[in-house]
Protein backbone atom coordinates (compact mmCIF):
# COMPACT_ATOMS: atom_id res chain seq x y z
CA UNK A 1 0.00 0.00 0.00
CA UNK A 2 3.40 2.54 1.05
CA UNK A 3 4.31 1.58 -2.49
CA UNK A 4 1.57 1.83 -4.38
CA UNK A 5 0.84 5.80 -2.22
CA UNK A 6 4.24 6.75 -3.15
CA UNK A 7 4.12 6.30 -6.73
CA UNK A 8 0.38 7.19 -7.53
CA UNK A 9 -0.58 10.22 -5.67
CA UNK A 10 0.30 13.55 -6.85
CA UNK A 11 2.50 15.74 -4.53
CA UNK A 12 1.85 19.58 -4.70
CA UNK A 13 3.39 22.53 -3.03
CA UNK A 14 1.90 24.35 -0.16
CA UNK A 15 2.18 27.42 1.37
CA UNK A 16 2.42 27.15 5.11
CA UNK A 17 -0.43 28.09 6.47
CA UNK A 18 -0.94 29.20 10.52
CA UNK A 19 0.91 26.63 13.27
CA UNK A 20 -1.56 26.36 16.56
CA UNK A 21 0.30 25.38 20.21
CA UNK A 22 -1.46 21.36 20.30
CA UNK A 23 -0.96 18.89 22.79
CA UNK A 24 0.95 16.01 20.73
CA UNK A 25 2.67 14.99 17.34
CA UNK A 26 -0.09 14.65 15.53
CA UNK A 27 -1.83 17.85 16.10
CA UNK A 28 1.99 19.55 15.46
CA UNK A 29 1.64 17.88 11.76
CA UNK A 30 -1.65 18.91 11.30
CA UNK A 31 -0.78 22.18 11.50
CA UNK A 32 2.32 22.10 9.90
CA UNK A 33 0.30 21.43 6.35
CA UNK A 34 -2.39 23.46 6.66
CA UNK A 35 -2.57 25.89 4.10
CA UNK A 36 -4.04 29.01 3.51
CA UNK A 37 -6.00 28.23 -0.19
CA UNK A 38 -7.68 25.23 -0.96
CA UNK A 39 -9.94 23.19 1.03
CA UNK A 40 -9.78 19.63 2.30
CA UNK A 41 -11.32 17.48 -0.33
CA UNK A 42 -8.42 18.99 -2.59
CA UNK A 43 -6.02 17.87 -0.13
CA UNK A 44 -7.29 14.45 -0.04
CA UNK A 45 -7.36 14.07 -3.83
CA UNK A 46 -3.70 14.99 -3.60
CA UNK A 47 -3.26 12.09 -1.51
CA UNK A 48 -1.63 14.33 1.06
CA UNK A 49 -3.62 14.49 3.96
CA UNK A 50 -4.03 10.99 4.50
CA UNK A 51 -0.37 9.86 4.02
CA UNK A 52 0.02 12.28 6.55
CA UNK A 53 -2.39 11.30 8.86
CA UNK A 54 -1.28 7.46 8.50
CA UNK A 55 2.47 8.55 9.15
CA UNK A 56 0.72 10.59 12.57
CA UNK A 57 -1.22 7.48 13.16
CA UNK A 58 1.66 5.16 13.33
CA UNK A 59 4.13 7.64 15.32
CA UNK A 60 1.08 8.33 18.01
CA UNK A 61 0.55 4.32 18.36
CA UNK A 62 3.82 3.86 18.99
CA UNK A 63 4.86 7.00 21.27
CA UNK A 64 2.00 6.25 23.08
CA UNK A 65 2.21 2.32 23.40
CA UNK A 66 6.16 2.89 24.46
CA UNK A 67 4.52 5.47 27.21
CA UNK A 68 1.68 3.37 28.26
CA UNK A 69 3.13 2.65 31.56
CA UNK A 70 4.02 6.20 33.02
CA UNK A 71 0.10 6.90 31.56
CA UNK A 72 -1.33 4.00 33.46
CA UNK A 73 0.81 5.47 36.56
CA UNK A 74 -0.18 8.62 36.37
CA UNK A 75 -3.99 7.32 36.29
CA UNK A 76 -3.63 5.24 38.98
CA UNK A 77 -1.94 8.27 40.93
CA UNK A 78 -5.23 10.54 40.28
CA UNK A 79 -7.42 7.89 41.30
CA UNK A 80 -6.22 6.47 44.55
CA UNK A 81 -3.30 8.41 45.35
CA UNK A 82 -4.82 10.73 47.84
CA UNK A 83 -6.86 7.78 49.60
CA UNK A 84 -3.66 5.32 49.72
CA UNK A 85 -0.72 7.94 49.95
CA UNK A 86 1.83 5.64 47.93
CA UNK A 87 4.83 6.78 46.79
CA UNK A 88 5.53 6.50 42.51
CA UNK A 89 7.48 3.65 43.52
CA UNK A 90 5.12 2.01 45.62
CA UNK A 91 2.35 2.27 42.89
CA UNK A 92 4.36 0.57 40.44
CA UNK A 93 5.62 -2.09 42.52
CA UNK A 94 1.45 -2.96 42.74
CA UNK A 95 0.74 -2.50 39.06
CA UNK A 96 3.52 -5.22 38.37
CA UNK A 97 2.38 -7.64 41.28
CA UNK A 98 -1.56 -7.24 40.51
CA UNK A 99 -1.10 -7.70 36.62
CA UNK A 100 2.41 -8.40 35.79
CA UNK A 101 4.66 -6.69 33.04
CA UNK A 102 1.60 -6.91 30.88
CA UNK A 103 -0.67 -5.38 33.31
CA UNK A 104 1.40 -1.73 32.45
CA UNK A 105 -0.28 -1.73 29.12
CA UNK A 106 -3.96 -2.07 30.08
CA UNK A 107 -6.19 0.64 28.51
CA UNK A 108 -3.52 1.31 26.08
CA UNK A 109 -5.88 -0.73 23.05
CA UNK A 110 -8.19 2.28 23.07
CA UNK A 111 -5.95 4.72 23.72
CA UNK A 112 -4.19 3.46 20.38
CA UNK A 113 -7.47 3.29 18.69
CA UNK A 114 -9.37 6.61 19.20
CA UNK A 115 -5.93 8.31 17.45
CA UNK A 116 -7.07 8.48 14.02
CA UNK A 117 -10.65 9.49 14.94
CA UNK A 118 -9.61 12.18 17.41
CA UNK A 119 -6.64 13.72 15.35
CA UNK A 120 -9.28 14.08 11.89
CA UNK A 121 -11.99 15.24 13.42
CA UNK A 122 -10.05 17.84 15.16
CA UNK A 123 -8.28 18.55 12.13
CA UNK A 124 -11.40 18.84 10.01
CA UNK A 125 -12.99 20.99 12.68
CA UNK A 126 -10.15 23.35 13.00
CA UNK A 127 -10.15 23.56 9.33
CA UNK A 128 -13.63 24.44 8.20
CA UNK A 129 -13.62 26.92 11.19
CA UNK A 130 -10.59 28.74 9.76
CA UNK A 131 -12.13 29.17 6.98
CA UNK A 132 -15.66 30.47 8.18
CA UNK A 133 -13.52 33.00 10.35
CA UNK A 134 -11.87 34.19 7.71
CA UNK A 135 -15.02 34.67 5.17
CA UNK A 136 -13.85 35.67 2.08
CA UNK A 137 -10.80 37.44 3.25
CA UNK A 138 -7.07 35.85 2.80
CA UNK A 139 -5.01 37.08 5.41
CA UNK A 140 -3.72 34.78 8.68
CA UNK A 141 -5.63 34.60 11.93
CA UNK A 142 -5.49 36.75 14.79
CA UNK A 143 -4.13 34.54 18.17
CA UNK A 144 -7.99 34.98 19.29
CA UNK A 145 -8.93 33.71 16.13
CA UNK A 146 -6.76 30.95 16.40
CA UNK A 147 -7.62 30.05 19.73
CA UNK A 148 -11.48 30.27 19.29
CA UNK A 149 -10.94 27.76 16.24
CA UNK A 150 -8.62 25.40 18.38
CA UNK A 151 -10.84 25.46 20.86
CA UNK A 152 -14.18 24.83 19.03
CA UNK A 153 -11.82 21.69 16.80
CA UNK A 154 -11.11 20.12 20.10
CA UNK A 155 -13.97 21.07 22.13
CA UNK A 156 -16.17 18.62 19.03
CA UNK A 157 -13.40 16.23 19.09
CA UNK A 158 -13.82 15.50 22.74
CA UNK A 159 -17.27 15.32 22.20
CA UNK A 160 -17.49 12.53 19.64
CA UNK A 161 -14.69 10.70 21.15
CA UNK A 162 -15.55 10.58 24.98
CA UNK A 163 -17.09 7.38 25.65
CA UNK A 164 -13.38 6.43 24.52
CA UNK A 165 -11.72 8.86 27.02
CA UNK A 166 -13.99 7.16 29.65
CA UNK A 167 -13.72 3.47 28.73
CA UNK A 168 -10.23 4.03 28.53
CA UNK A 169 -9.68 4.98 32.60
CA UNK A 170 -12.03 1.88 33.42
CA UNK A 171 -9.59 -0.57 31.28
CA UNK A 172 -6.29 0.98 33.18
CA UNK A 173 -7.83 1.13 36.27
CA UNK A 174 -9.78 -2.39 36.30
CA UNK A 175 -8.75 -5.21 38.30
CA UNK A 176 -7.11 -8.91 36.31
CA UNK A 177 -9.78 -10.64 35.07
CA UNK A 178 -12.69 -7.75 35.42
CA UNK A 179 -13.13 -7.18 31.65
CA UNK A 180 -12.68 -9.79 28.95
CA UNK A 181 -12.56 -6.97 26.29
CA UNK A 182 -13.25 -3.62 25.51
CA UNK A 183 -16.77 -4.81 23.94
CA UNK A 184 -17.21 -6.12 27.74
CA UNK A 185 -16.43 -3.03 29.23
CA UNK A 186 -18.96 -0.73 27.07
CA UNK A 187 -21.86 -3.49 27.66
CA UNK A 188 -21.00 -3.92 31.49
CA UNK A 189 -20.57 -0.15 32.53
CA UNK A 190 -23.89 0.67 30.22
CA UNK A 191 -26.14 -1.47 31.88
CA UNK A 192 -24.64 -0.33 35.39
CA UNK A 193 -25.52 2.89 34.27
CA UNK A 194 -27.55 3.56 31.09
CA UNK A 195 -25.59 5.82 28.03
CA UNK A 196 -24.88 8.88 30.48
CA UNK A 197 -22.15 7.25 31.94
CA UNK A 198 -20.00 7.90 28.57
CA UNK A 199 -19.95 11.08 29.35
CA UNK A 200 -19.18 11.08 33.12
CA UNK A 201 -16.67 13.97 33.78
CA UNK A 202 -17.31 15.54 30.59
CA UNK A 203 -17.74 19.00 31.84
CA UNK A 204 -14.42 19.21 33.55
CA UNK A 205 -12.69 17.78 30.56
CA UNK A 206 -14.88 20.61 27.85
CA UNK A 207 -13.74 23.33 30.33
CA UNK A 208 -10.43 22.69 30.72
CA UNK A 209 -9.71 22.92 27.06
CA UNK A 210 -10.03 26.65 27.15
CA UNK A 211 -7.70 27.70 29.72
CA UNK A 212 -5.25 24.39 28.07
CA UNK A 213 -5.53 25.79 24.67
CA UNK A 214 -5.20 29.64 25.45
CA UNK A 215 -1.82 29.32 27.16
CA UNK A 216 -0.85 26.98 25.30
CA UNK A 217 -1.38 28.88 22.20
CA UNK A 218 -0.19 32.26 23.62
CA UNK A 219 3.24 30.26 24.71
CA UNK A 220 3.91 28.83 21.60
CA UNK A 221 3.39 32.19 19.62
CA UNK A 222 5.70 33.82 21.75
CA UNK A 223 8.47 31.12 21.64
CA UNK A 224 8.01 30.79 17.82
CA UNK A 225 8.31 34.30 17.24
CA UNK A 226 11.98 34.34 19.00
CA UNK A 227 12.81 31.71 17.47
CA UNK A 228 11.52 32.69 13.85
CA UNK A 229 13.53 36.39 14.59
CA UNK A 230 16.46 34.71 16.15
CA UNK A 231 17.07 32.74 13.11
CA UNK A 232 15.97 35.33 10.64
CA UNK A 233 18.93 37.19 11.93
CA UNK A 234 21.13 34.23 11.21
CA UNK A 235 19.41 33.89 7.73
CA UNK A 236 18.25 30.79 8.31
CA UNK A 237 14.71 29.37 8.60
CA UNK A 238 13.69 27.21 12.27
CA UNK A 239 13.40 23.40 11.45
CA UNK A 240 10.46 21.68 12.49
CA UNK A 241 12.23 19.97 15.21
CA UNK A 242 12.84 23.70 16.82
CA UNK A 243 9.43 24.40 16.48
CA UNK A 244 8.00 20.81 17.95
CA UNK A 245 10.56 22.24 21.46
CA UNK A 246 8.59 25.37 21.41
CA UNK A 247 5.43 22.96 21.17
CA UNK A 248 6.08 20.68 23.92
CA UNK A 249 7.59 23.54 25.96
CA UNK A 250 4.17 25.42 25.01
CA UNK A 251 2.09 22.67 26.04
CA UNK A 252 3.61 21.53 29.61
CA UNK A 253 2.99 24.89 30.64
CA UNK A 254 -0.53 24.10 29.21
CA UNK A 255 -1.39 21.07 31.46
CA UNK A 256 -0.07 22.52 34.00
CA UNK A 257 -3.09 25.12 34.26
CA UNK A 258 -5.64 22.46 33.03
CA UNK A 259 -4.29 19.36 35.14
CA UNK A 260 -6.96 20.15 38.20
CA UNK A 261 -9.77 19.82 35.89
CA UNK A 262 -7.81 16.68 34.19
CA UNK A 263 -7.48 14.94 37.68
CA UNK A 264 -11.20 15.60 38.60
CA UNK A 265 -12.37 14.44 35.11
CA UNK A 266 -10.34 11.19 35.33
CA UNK A 267 -11.72 10.86 39.18
CA UNK A 268 -15.28 10.92 37.90
CA UNK A 269 -14.87 8.62 35.34
CA UNK A 270 -13.15 6.35 37.33
CA UNK A 271 -16.67 5.72 38.76
CA UNK A 272 -18.57 4.93 35.52
CA UNK A 273 -20.19 1.82 35.84
CA UNK A 274 -19.41 1.71 39.83
CA UNK A 275 -21.53 4.35 41.21
CA UNK A 276 -23.67 1.97 43.21
CA UNK A 277 -21.04 -0.20 44.69
CA UNK A 278 -18.37 2.65 45.64
CA UNK A 279 -20.83 3.85 48.11
CA UNK A 280 -19.66 7.49 47.62
CA UNK A 281 -21.22 10.45 48.77
CA UNK A 282 -22.88 12.76 46.74
CA UNK A 283 -20.28 15.60 47.26
CA UNK A 284 -17.66 13.53 45.04
CA UNK A 285 -19.80 12.32 42.12
CA UNK A 286 -20.08 15.66 40.83
CA UNK A 287 -17.10 18.15 39.45
CA UNK A 288 -17.76 20.74 41.79
CA UNK A 289 -18.08 18.43 45.08
CA UNK A 290 -15.19 16.67 43.89
CA UNK A 291 -12.81 19.53 43.76
CA UNK A 292 -13.65 21.04 46.90
CA UNK A 293 -13.38 17.68 48.12
CA UNK A 294 -9.94 16.91 47.18
CA UNK A 295 -8.87 20.88 48.30
CA UNK A 296 -10.82 20.30 51.77
CA UNK A 297 -8.56 16.47 52.44
CA UNK A 298 -5.16 17.34 50.31
CA UNK A 299 -4.93 20.73 50.03
CA UNK A 300 -3.88 22.60 46.45
CA UNK A 301 -1.31 20.05 45.91
CA UNK A 302 -4.08 17.31 45.75
CA UNK A 303 -4.76 18.76 42.40
CA UNK A 304 -1.62 17.83 41.27
CA UNK A 305 -1.34 14.13 41.96
CA UNK A 306 0.00 12.20 39.19
CA UNK A 307 1.52 15.57 37.12
CA UNK A 308 5.44 14.00 37.95
CA UNK A 309 4.75 11.10 35.85
CA UNK A 310 2.69 12.86 33.55
CA UNK A 311 5.32 15.39 32.84
CA UNK A 312 8.12 12.13 32.83
CA UNK A 313 6.23 11.11 29.64
CA UNK A 314 6.98 14.34 27.80
CA UNK A 315 10.14 14.25 26.54
CA UNK A 316 10.38 10.45 25.10
CA UNK A 317 6.75 10.73 23.99
CA UNK A 318 8.10 13.79 22.19
CA UNK A 319 11.03 11.73 20.86
CA UNK A 320 9.68 8.68 20.00
CA UNK A 321 6.62 10.44 17.71
CA UNK A 322 9.43 12.76 15.43
CA UNK A 323 11.55 10.09 14.90
CA UNK A 324 8.59 7.24 13.88
CA UNK A 325 6.26 10.02 12.39
CA UNK A 326 9.96 11.21 9.76
CA UNK A 327 10.58 7.85 9.34
CA UNK A 328 7.34 6.67 8.12
CA UNK A 329 6.34 10.01 6.30
CA UNK A 330 9.64 9.74 4.46
CA UNK A 331 8.93 6.24 3.24
CA UNK A 332 5.15 7.38 2.34
CA UNK A 333 7.20 10.17 -0.05
CA UNK A 334 5.56 13.53 1.96
CA UNK A 335 7.44 16.51 2.15
CA UNK A 336 7.02 18.66 5.36
CA UNK A 337 5.98 21.96 4.62
CA UNK A 338 8.18 24.41 5.34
Amino acid sequence: IIEYWRQESYLTQMDHGEDVGTPDLINFIWSRISVHTGDISDRLFAGIWWRHLLAGGVAGAVSRTCTAPLDRLKVMKQVHGGRKQTSLKDTFKYMLKEGGIKGLWRGNGINVIKIAPESALKFWAYDEMKKHIKGTDNRDLFIHERLMAGSFAGALSQTVIYPLEVMKTRLALRKTGEFKSIFDCATKIFKADGFKVFYKGYWPNLFGIIPYAGIDLAVYETLKAYCVEKYVEENRSPNALVLLSCGTFSSCCGQLAAYPLALVRTKLQSQAGLAGKLGLPAEQTHTLGLFRYIVRTEGLKGLYRGIVPNFCKVAPAVSISYYVYERTRSRLGVEMCS
